[in-house]
């Protein structure tokens, strides 16, 4: 049971922080939260103590109020909406003035915003839905250290999304056999390979080792095909001098991109590494793990569109989404609302994809969207139609569990890939027709004939979790 002193605080906060009559400014920062009070705590009360614990509140008045001009730096809860399907949470809107912010720091951004509001007694859960960055904070960022032109360009590579294979099995391989997987996987037709995104520098391959003998790999790949290749090196480590030795190494090796774990790394190291990639002509890809302990829970946590916002503004020249059609929760029009926030210059307010501001992201380069987990030559015309040419389509164990290997894994997908964007171009719908694209393109492939038989049975057809508040 609250405290009289703590009861009252709650109230205080209602009289300084609910300000309903106030119009948000271009250059304030605006969030939506979805609040779910304690039993008989008024909505008005849970919105602007949100507002006041995530800006410049304290449960008490405080003399050294008197010191600043609070009416300019408290954050503001001006609207309350209800949750459609949901009577007992409801969303609320709090603008905050650009002033609370370091200037590029998503880290500041996300303290304020995430920090110790989520503890607060008078919550049982809190979720951060979305963010509107004001432009004049996203000035401040340095985003993408290449971004989706640029990348194509350097990689020589138009007209179709990317092809990417994760390396199997994720741990135990020696460096040289992962070298042999990495070679087969790319001479068979992918773009890319990656590390998995808890490939370090374990006992049984050490990162030097592994560097060296996948720069072999690319290389032999590049002159057997004529095609540029690479591979996610992950660059990710326990601390941020071992980060940077990797990636040095890498660049040494004259390899095109690295990679790194956004979030177990932290946004720190990961803007600063984006800032190493800009300034030495390295691409960066980036992995998601963990963000499903912050984001799968739909009353609680950060929904994954904010986080893949803060990517776009910490720096990275690839994010992985979901697939929608794999073995990784995603719910389609929610991911094709962060989808665009990856790539799109301007994105406007559609609660439909649960996008609740429109988000302006300037000159901002975009990042690819990247679609990994469970996927297999029979998801290719619906991952091409979802995702667009400007994705990267990567299959681990639908590529390298085809029965006869890595290599002809990779021609099937490439086969059924050209084939789906070919179909798509003539202009059929290419979800709808399918199955009669890819048979009519394994009449010539038989490594795509192989892997349709091997996979035809192979479906994830659960429930999505979090599902968008729409009516």
């Amino acid at each position: 049971m609250a405290s009289k002193a703590y009861d009252a605080g709650v109230k205080e906060y209602r009289d300084m922080y609910w300000t309903p009559d106030y119009v948000p400014l271009d250059t304030d920062l605006l969030a939506c939260f979805k609040c779910t009070g304690q039993a008989g705590v008024p909505r008005e009360e849970v919105a602007a103590a949100v507002a006041a614990e995530s800006s410049t509140g304290t449960w008490s008045t405080v003399w050294s109020e008197l010191l600043t001009d609070l009416e300019y730096y408290k954050g503001r809860a001006y609207r309350i909406e209800d949750v459609p399907g949901d009577s007992e949470s409801f969303y609320a809107f709090v603008a905050y003035p650009i002033d609370l912010f370091e200037e590029g720091s998503v880290v500041n951004v996300l303290t304020s915003l995430v920090g110790n509001v989520f503890g607060f007694k008078a919550l049982r859960h809190l979720r951060l839905e979305d963010i509107r960055f004001p432009i004049a904070f996203i000035k401040t960022c340095g985003g993408p250290p290449a971004g989706i032109q640029v990348e194509r360009d350097r990689l020589n590579k138009y007209g179709r999304p990317m092809l990417g294979a994760t390396i199997k099995p994720k741990l135990g391989l020696s460096a040289k056999n992962y070298g042999r997987a990495v070679y087969e996987c790319l001479r068979g037709g992918l773009d890319l390979t990656k590390d998995d995104e808890n490939v370090n520098s374990q006992p049984f391959m050490r990162w030097r080792d592994r560097f060296e003998f996948v720069a072999e790999a690319i290389q032999k790949a590049e002159l057997e095909t004529g095609e540029r290749k690479g591979h996610y090196l992950n660059v990710t480590a326990a601390t941020c001098e071992d980060m940077f030795e990797r990636a040095e190494f890498a660049k040494e090796l004259g390899m095109p991109i690295i990679m790194h774990d956004f979030l177990t790394g932290g946004f720190t190291a990961n803007t600063s590494l984006a800032n190493w990639c800009r300034k030495n002509g390295v691409l960066l890809h980036i992995h998601r793990a963990m963000h499903a302990v912050i984001d799968r829970h739909p009353k609680h946590g950060i929904h994954f569109r904010v986080l893949a916002k803060c990517l776009r503004l910490s720096g990275g020249d690839h994010l992985h989404t979901g697939t929608v059609v794999g073995k990784l929760e995603g719910d389609r029009a929610s991911t094709l609302g962060f989808v665009d926030q990856l790539r799109e210059s301007f994105v406007p307010e559609d609660r439909s994809r649960g996008v609740f501001f429109d988000q302006d992201w300037g000159s901002m380069p975009g990042v690819f969207a990247v679609a990994s987990g469970g996927i297999h030559v029979w998801h290719m015309p619906a991952l091409v139609t979802i995702f667009g040419d400007d994705s990267v389509l990567q299959f681990g164990g639908g590529t390298q569990g085809h029965p006869w290997g890595n290599a002809a894994g990779a021609a099937a997908n490439r086969v059924a890939l050209e084939a789906s964007v070919k179909a798509r171009n003539q202009g059929r719908e290419i979800e709808k027709e399918a199955r009669d694209i890819l048979t009519e393109a394994a009449r010539h492939s038989p490594e795509l004939a192989v892997a349709m038989e091997t996979w035809k049975e192979i479906k994830f057809e659960f429930d999505t979790v979090d599902r968008l508040d729409v009516k």
